[in-house]
Formats: structure tokens, C-alpha cells, sequence
């Protein structure tokens, strides 16, 4: 039984996470909180497996009552956050201080839209809660690797473009792994990141100040550079497009009902490989589910290289266990050891 503390300033909030949550025989809620204080001293005494924590919220809001309990007694805390631009700067400061995930509330038809989260909530809290992650602050060093000389790299190496996939766990993980990237890194990254359409944007901004290549949101038409990371918008699903022989140009597509999951990681990988076939890096990292597993096989079958987190490192071990599990994993690496085999293989 996984023992949940929901904290939430909204009645109709706690009400609708309650219901969803004890709807399923493995979860109990066993607490509720009003704000951030209740949060904290609730925590304390009832020591839940997993909170989930509204970010905003009078008296204390979300993220001092996660400092404090992350300092007090650390447990794994979802957040719960609105789809705003503050909401989304508030929810990347969370998951920075120690937040294992988040969930989204869509609050301009929140009767309708909260039904929706029900699924994703149940199975996050269910994975998160029954593996006993204790979250402990990590210091991620702003120092990149240096790219090997011509001379002592591999020989016949022919990757033209990195493509990474990530959910749940997926932003502090891309920090380990982009901060270690040098600012001469010689081919493009393109991410994509399960992530609502208002935080893409400045969850690109704040890996870029964290990293010493350029990192941005990809904007549909601008041609793809070296040394950069495009980070797909949140509103659809991002691709690439052959232009000419010497220009490759991103592709954004609205249609989200192709694909389960947005942005989707197969959708990128398939595209992507269209215009590099075989020159494709492909890179799986923490996430629930299993987008990503196909186009990793297409890399695999075009022969280009396939990396995945191992488990020990991902928060989830969904999607990188689907590409193992099918064969098509080159590599089974800590994410600390992620960005050293992709200097090495570019």
C-alpha cells in the first residue's frame, strides 16, 4: 500500500486528487493538507510514501514547504502545478530543489481537464512511491568534457545528429547530462522531453544557463545547427526536414493525436532518420511508458548507435527497460556516463 499526503489550497483540488488516488487498491490517502505549513508538519508525523504538493498556495506556498521538508524529512514529492509561464518557472525550481515529477492542471476548464490527469497520476504515484526514492540534493557540475582529438578518436565515425527521449525524471537528467556537453560539441541535439507547451520554453532557457553549448526551444523552419540542443515545443511533436544537401530545418507538427505521449520521442527519431538514416545517435533516458522504443529500433535497423540510462540512475525505468527488453540497446549506461559515449561516437 502506497501511503499518499495531498496537499492543496483548493478544496475542489484535494477533493479530486483524493477520489482519484483511493480509486485504486495499492494507494491510500493518508493525510490532506491546506497549505504549506500543514504540508510540513503533516509530513513529518504521518511520514507518507510520496506528496503531492500544489505549487501555489497561501500563508506558504509550494516550494518553501519543499525546501523545509526536503531539509527535514525527505520523501519523494510530486508536484502539482497550473499551466502558466509562473507556474512553469515554479515548477522547474521545484524539481531543481529535489521534486521527483510533476503533474499539470489545465485551470481554464479544470472540471473538465482534471478527469484527464487521473491515468498519469495513478501510474506515477504507484511507480515513484513503490520504489522508496529518499531524494537527496546533487550538485551538478557546470565543468563539460573536452572533445577527443582527431587522432585518438574511433575511426569511422559517422553520427550527424544526437536524439534524446525523456519523461518523469527527465529534466534533472538532461542537466547531467547537457552540462557535460562542450561548447565545440560538432553535430545538433534535438530533445524531446515530455513536457506541457508553457514550459518547454523556459525549461530551454534554464538548461542553457546551465550548459556551454546553445540550448533553445526549436521554432518550426530554422535550420538545425552544430553545437546546439533544440528542446521540442510542448505543443506538438518536433521532426527535421531536408531542405537542401547542406540545410536540414526543423519541423513542428500540431497533430497530436498520432502519437500518445507530447512531444513525441518516436515521432522525432522516425523524422529524423528520413534525412540521416544511419548517422542517428539515439539517446533513451528516465521516463514512464514506452515512447521511443520503436524509433530506437528503427536506429538500430539503419544502423546507427543506441544509448539508454540505465536502471540505478532513471527515476523510471520505463522507457529505457522497453529498448533493453527488445534488444535494441548498444549501451546500458549511468547517466553520468551518458555524455562521455556521445563526445566519443560524434
Amino acid at each position: 500500500m502506497i501511503k499518499v499526503l495531498v496537499v492543496d489550497d483548493s478544496a475542489f483540488m484535494r477533493n479530486a486528487l483524493v477520489s482519484m488516488l483511493n480509486s485504486d487498491p495499492d494507494i491510500k490517502v493518508i493525510g490532506i493538507a491546506r497549505d504549506g505549513f500543514e504540508a510540513v508538519e503533516m509530513t513529518a508525523s504521518l511520514k507518507p510514501d510520496i506528496v503531492t504538493l500544489d505549487v501555489e498556495m497561501p500563508n506558504m506556498d509550494g516550494i518553501e514547504a519543499l525546501k523545509r521538508i526536503m531539509a527535514q524529512t525527505p520523501v519523494p514529492v510530486l508536484m502539482v502545478s497550473s499551466l502558466t509561464t509562473e507556474g512553469a518557472n515554479a515548477t522547474l525550481d521545484a524539481l531543481d530543489i529535489g521534486a521527483i515529477d510533476f503533474i499539470s492542471k489545465d485551470l481554464d476548464d479544470l472540471s473538465v481537464n482534471i478527469v484527464k490527469i487521473k491515468d498519469i497520476l495513478v501510474e506515477k504515484i504507484k511507480i515513484i512511491g513503490k520504489k522508496r526514492i529518499i531524494p537527496t540534493p546533487r550538485v551538478i557540475s557546470a565543468a563539460p568534457l573536452e572533445m577527443p582529438r582527431s587522432s585518438s578518436r574511433i575511426s569511422q565515425k559517422k553520427t550527424g545528429v544526437v536524439t534524446i527521449g525523456c519523461s518523469t525524471g527527465g529534466p534533472k537528467a538532461l542537466q547531467i547530462l547537457l552540462s557535460k556537453i562542450p561548447g565545440n560539441f560538432p553535430v545538433p541535439i534535438l530533445i524531446a522531453q515530455h513536457m506541457p507547451a508553457n514550459f518547454t520554453g523556459p525549461f530551454a532557457k534554464r538548461l542553457n544557463n546551465l550548459t556551454a553549448i546553445n540550448v533553445k526551444e526549436a521554432e518550426h523552419g530554422e535550420p538545425i545547427q552544430r553545437g546546439t540542443a533544440y528542446i521540442a515545443p510542448g505543443r506538438g511533436h518536433m521532426g527535421v526536414l531536408r531542405k537542401k544537401i547542406t540545410e536540414t530545418v526543423i519541423s513542428i507538427s500540431d497533430d497530436i493525436n498520432a502519437y500518445t505521449y507530447r512531444p513525441s520521442v518516436d515521432a522525432l527519431i522516425l523524422s529524423v532518420l528520413e534525412s540521416y538514416s544511419g548517422r542517428v545517435l539515439g539517446v533513451i533516458l528516465t521516463g514512464l511508458g514506452n515512447d521511443g522504443a520503436k524509433g530506437m529500433k528503427e536506429i538500430k535497423n539503419k544502423g546507427g548507435t543506441t544509448v539508454v540510462e540505465n536502471e540505478d540512475s532513471c527515476v523510471v525505468y520505463g522507457m529505457p527497460k522497453a529498448v533493453v527488453q527488445a534488444g535494441n540497446a548498444d549501451k546500458i549506461l549511468h547517466i553520468d556516463d551518458i555524455a562521455g559515449v556521445i563526445i566519443n561516437t560524434v
